[in-house]
């Protein structure tokens, strides 16, 4: 049986302090916890077990059998030799043993991320490498530096207008090696035009086996979605039976992938090859050096200065979109399963495992949510999978590259389009049309510039999601109840921008009226205030007490009431209820108000204050 989580101690980080101790700086750095923080290993290591150990290399093999053939195909979407998809996918493994807050996640090479790389390292493997280096030296600094929180500013509609972009854009990138063309440029629009204008081109041998290694791929993925749990009362022959079919349907990739190598290589046997082959790929295991800092090209030598402006904004958008999508896939599985990630340990691990990568000619690399939705259904219990993957990708480098030669093409951009296909959400706009409209807009800003270009895209979708985000502070859902006494109720914090738009709302409702009446700001919602609305409700008590009226506060918190104790503005009132305002302010008698002095807020306020 596959453990349900990790060891307890991995989710609770250790004992708790009791209350009113402290720590000095140097222990809380030695102590077990912070330990344990920055190495997960020896929080799940001490109660390892034998069981865990079966699991684990389950795991490791299924996803080890999963990736190798993804491997090859994502270095076609990079733009790179095949190779480097495999030097790609095993570092990961081993640094995530070590690092890893999640059992499940499964880093290495992902579609987009390859797309992303293809698409600035202008398809040269220095330049790939050197993007590996330095974004794992910016996601290590955002690990330390505790930046993780910037990452919210991408929102979901954002995230998943690049994806389903992206998801197009490698799909229908992968046409023209499913049909056999050849001299199709890589840019999206002039693709679409060259493939349509060389359709009449199309191989008929890659097409065909195209098509049906991508109907076998569907149809080994329905299986597996349908294959039903093993019981204990079921009989050795029906359990060995579920057991292969299970095996089968979860390393479909290299099973069909192996069928189209063997058909290749039939033909081969008889001096005929309907063919395009992967090619010869250089055998063994890389070396392991510096990342290059200067490369020589036909033009001269570029210099790590200019190689850096050559890559531009993918200095950004890499290991930023590189660490969105490994959290993302974090995160999900950690709720599925019912466990807590460490952001920004996930930074830290993913950080490091891009910059010891790049020592050996890997490509930048995130978490893969199909590896690792295959992993978490392989009962996998502890990161110790990821070392059977590992350690499966350098056996495949030193004793398996002459057999990748006989791969076809076809069978690749099939494994490509299956795996991308799933990323497209063909429901989010009807989605967010239902639940918030307004959040369409950011989604088909960023679907519709990724097209042209990917930082152009992400850039200008998180500009308008943070203008949506800014409008939402700027202008607040105001509450209005009309009366004897007009009554608002801001319906969140009060923030510089809303000064003007709160003044117009008071004066038109209260003071334009025949004749002018008090009004009361009911601030129970209002957890917060700056300067600027200081001044304006400074302002705004003037012109009530030049009008003979009066403006009263109600529910103020404690960090409003600190701000407007500090201002100490003239003349402010504020009662505990609604009701005792209502009832002093049309002339009932019995109700007293507290001025807003520290002298005359009441004693359980006084104490929140002090505290």
């Amino acid at each position: 049986m596959p453990i349900s989580g990790m060891p307890s101690s991995v989710k609770a980080l250790g004992p708790a302090r009791p209350s009113g101790t402290s720590m000095g700086p140097q222990a809380r750095c030695c102590s077990p916890a912070a330990l344990q923080r920055r190495l997960p290993i020896l929080a799940w290591l001490p109660d390892y077990s034998l069981q865990w150990l079966k699991m684990d290399f389950i795991a490791g093999l299924s996803v080890g059998l999963t990736v190798i053939p993804q491997a090859l195909a994502y270095a076609e979407v990079a733009g790179l030799p095949p190779q480097y998809g495999l030097y790609s996918a095993f570092m990961g493994c081993f640094v995530y043993f070590f690092l890893g807050t999640s059992r499940d996640v499964t880093l290495g090479p992902t579609a987009i991320m390859s797309l992303l790389v293809s698409f600035y390292t202008f398809h040269a493997p220095a330049y790939a490498v050197l993007l590996a280096f330095l974004s794992g030296c910016i996601q290590l600094a955002m690990g330390f530096l505790h930046l993780g929180f910037l990452l919210d500013f991408i929102s979901c509609p954002v995230i998943k207008g690049f994806t389903s972009a992206a998801t197009i854009t490698i799909g229908f990138g992968q046409i023209k090696n499913l049909l056999g063309l050849q001299n199709i440029p890589r840019q999206f629009f002039l693709q679409v035009y060259h493939t349509f204008r060389n359709i009449g081109e199309t191989r008929a041998g890659d097409a065909t086996l195209g098509l049906v290694c991508m109907v076998l791929l569907l149809v080994l993925k329905l299986m597996h979605d349908h294959v039903p749990p093993v019981h204990p009362e079921m009989p050795p022959g029906v359990r060995l039976s579920h057991g292969l079919v299970w095996t089968a349907t979860t390393a479909r990739n290299a099973l069909v992938v192996s069928f189209a190598a063997l058909v290749a290589y039939s033909f081969e046997v008889t001096g005929y090859q309907p063919f395009v082959l992967t090619g010869e790929i250089v055998k063994g295991l890389p070396p392991v050096q510096t990342p290059p800092f200067s490369v020589t090209t036909a033009n001269g030598t570029a210099s790590f200065t200019e190689m850096v402006k050559g890559m531009g904004a993918g200095l950004a958008v890499v290991p930023l979109m590189g660490l969105l999508e490994s959290i993302a896939v974090a995160k999900s599985f950690a709720s599925q399963n019912n466990y807590r990630i460490d952001t920004n340990q996930e930074l830290l691990a993913i950080g490091l495992t891009n910059m010891l990568g790049s020592l050996v000619s890997s490509y930048p690399v995130t978490g893969s949510f199909g590896r690792t939705a295959v992993n978490a259904q392989s009962g996998v219990c502890t990161p110790a999978g990821g070392l059977v993957t590992g350690v499966l990708v350098l056996l495949s480098l030193d004793y398996l590259t002459s057999l990748f030669y006989y791969i076809p093409k076809s069978a690749l951009a099939a494994v490509i389009i299956m795996a991308v296909a799933p990323l497209f959400d063909a429901r989010i706009v009807q989605t967010l049309w239902r639940v918030a409209r307004l959040d369409v807009l950011p989604l088909c800003v960023t679907f519709l510039l990724c097209f042209w270009e990917m930082q152009y895209g992400i850039l200008a979708g998180a500009l308008v999601s943070t203008l949506i985000l800014l409008h939402s502070v700027a202008r607040p859902r105001m509450q209005v109840s009309e009366g004897p006494v007009l009554v608002l109720q801001p319906a969140g914090g009060l923030h510089f921008p809303t000064v003007e738009v709160l003044r117009e709302a008071i004066l038109s409702r209260a003071l334009a009226a025949a004749p002018p009446r008090c009004a009361i700001l009911e601030c129970t919602h209002v957890c917060s205030i700056d300067y600027t609305v200081v001044l304006g409700l400074g302002e705004l008590l003037e012109d009530f007490h030049r009008q003979g009226v009066t403006l009263a506060f109600v529910g103020l918190q404690v960090p409003v009431l600190r701000v407007l104790l500090s201002a100490d503005l003239k003349g402010a009132q504020y009662f505990t209820s609604l009701e005792e305002a209502e009832k002093c302010l049309t002339q009932e008698p019995g109700t007293q108000p507290y001025n807003i002095s520290e002298d005359s807020v009441p004693e359980h306020k006084v104490a929140l204050l002090r505290a």
